[in-house]
């Protein structure tokens, strides 16, 4: 590891064990980066399930890519809504990996800030589902891909289900 890389580990263990079995998750993810992308979900859908949350109120869509997240997730939650089907929580998932310009910066700095801004507007979870690396490899690590590395889709996951919860207690 370089003197850059940090531990990709898992944030460890939750306070109580959570029963997400009364949940709607949604995810919205980047089309972008597809392999790290796919592994991120399939971890945090995995999470979902061991958690309790039913397959059929894990509902997932697509974006073309991380800065579309904020709005997407927004569109997402006013559609279900509008079905009767509200979200309990939402989980965009989107990868940047940095290159030779300032786009990285400007997307991540505009996706980071809209997504945090976005739970406080419809006063619901939203969880941070984005990595920001500085290499693909990093990338790779981060969605378990690497032998070295660990799924953080999972901790994601596990993050909308306690989050989740957390919401329906203070409401």
């Amino acid at each position: 590891m370089s003197a850059f890389d940090h531990s990709v580990k898992g944030v460890g263990a939750v306070d109580r064990v959570y029963d997400g079995s009364n949940l709607r998750v949604g995810i919205v993810h980047a089309r972008w980066n597809d392999s790290v992308i796919s592994a991120l979900v399939k971890g945090a859908i995995v999470k979902l399930e061991a958690a309790g949350v039913k397959k059929e109120n894990i509902v997932v869509e697509t974006v073309p890519g991380s800065y579309e997240l904020p709005y997407g997730t927004k569109t997402l939650i006013r559609q279900q809504a509008k079905n009767c089907t509200p979200l309990d929580v939402v989980l965009p998932i989107g990868v940047l990996i940095k290159g030779s310009t300032m786009h990285f910066e400007y997307i991540a700095d505009a996706v980071s800030h809209g997504l945090m801004k976005l739970q406080f507007d419809i006063d619901l979870p939203v969880i941070f589902g984005l990595l920001t690396c500085l290499t693909e490899h990093q990338a790779l690590q981060r969605a378990g891909l690497t032998e070295d590395g660990h799924n953080h889709g999972e901790d994601w996951g596990s993050a909308a289900v306690e989050m989740a919860i957390k919401h329906q207690n203070a409401n």
